[in-house]
């Protein structure tokens, strides 16, 4: 989500705190028996016009190699290097501005990228807030093949809309937006198998937090990425479930930080190392303002 000031935000924040607090139902989630484990943080600089605003992002090679997205519509390929598991350097090889259907690059409302999942064709989906839809590229240079849109996507509000999109083994979508509950408080998650859009489940609102991004594990779950933003900074959160026939179950705090920990979180890969232990690598989006960084942030994640 783009932020013109953080009053505006705050001031929003603060409003969906109130509705998200009237929507928390009796049932609390479960605190992981080993919650996620801090492995370190990186702030990436870079000189480009089209660097910040990171607002999704796809961790593959183990590690050594980073797809992430901007919310100016810029799509950006990199290595990774890391020593001794951490993250030591990023090397952008490519940055590519994502065009319309018609083939125009996108700026404006209509470039307002947000989620980003990758198929197993290699495909990039796209959720878009400005005008809620999500789109597919073959390539980063390719003309966007825009999904059919439901009725429900044309109500979502402006900069409020599918700011998450995840994507299963069986290569089905799923986005939910960041501020729009549902007649009984809760947030509607959206999938598509290919052919059309269903609602097959909601999530329970806990608190002040907002959505952001999702992602699913290796390990087949639901991981989302919940953000606040208090006077003392962001907080971020990490809840996970796993999804079954009958809709979410078990589902697991894994991480809550405290304000200012963090800068403003935004997007999410979970992966798995050669080890096979579980990371969940984050990204904020700097809004493309000085007093703010483009900070990856790495945990370990429990089984």
């Amino acid at each position: 989500m783009r932020c013109r000031s953080a009053i505006k935000l705050t001031l929003a924040v603060a409003a969906a705190a109130g509705i998200a607090a009237a929507a928390i139902a009796a049932n609390r989630p479960v605190a992981a028996a080993s919650t996620a484990q801090y492995l370190g943080s990186y702030t990436w600089k870079l000189k480009q016009p089209w660097f910040g605003g990171f607002s999704a992002l796809k961790i593959s090679g183990g590690g050594t190699e980073m797809t992430v997205l901007s919310d100016r519509a810029t799509l950006v390929t990199t290595d990774i290097e890391r020593r001794q598991g951490r993250i030591s350097s990023i090397a952008a090889r490519a940055a590519h501005g994502l065009r319309s259907s018609a083939g125009r690059i996108l700026r404006g409302a209509a470039g307002d990228s947000e989620g980003l999942a990758i198929g197993p064709d290699g495909s990039r989906y796209i959720s878009f807030e400005g005008s809620a839809r999500v789109a597919r590229y073959r390539d980063g240079q390719d003309r966007a093949k825009v999904l059919p849109r439901p009725k429900a996507f044309r109500k979502l509000p402006l900069n409020k809309s599918l700011e998450t999109l995840a994507i299963d083994s069986r290569g089905r979508l799923y986005t939910l937006p960041e501020r729009a509950y549902d007649k009984q408080g809760q947030i509607p998650v959206w999938r598509w198998n290919g052919r059309r859009w269903s609602r097959p489940f909601s999530l329970p609102p806990r608190g002040g937090f907002l959505p952001v991004d999702a992602d699913f594990g290796p390990d087949g779950r639901f991981y989302l990425l919940e953000r606040d933003l208090t006077l003392l900074g962001f907080r971020s959160r990490l809840r996970r479930w796993d999804i079954t026939a009958a809709g979410p179950t078990n589902e697991t705090l894994l991480l809550q930080t405290g304000p200012g920990t963090h800068d403003n979180l935004e997007g999410l890969s979970v992966w798995a190392g050669e080890n096979g232990q579980l990371h969940a690598t984050m990204i904020s989006d700097d809004n493309f303002l000085p007093v703010q960084r483009t900070e990856l942030v790495e945990y370990a994640l429990p089984r």
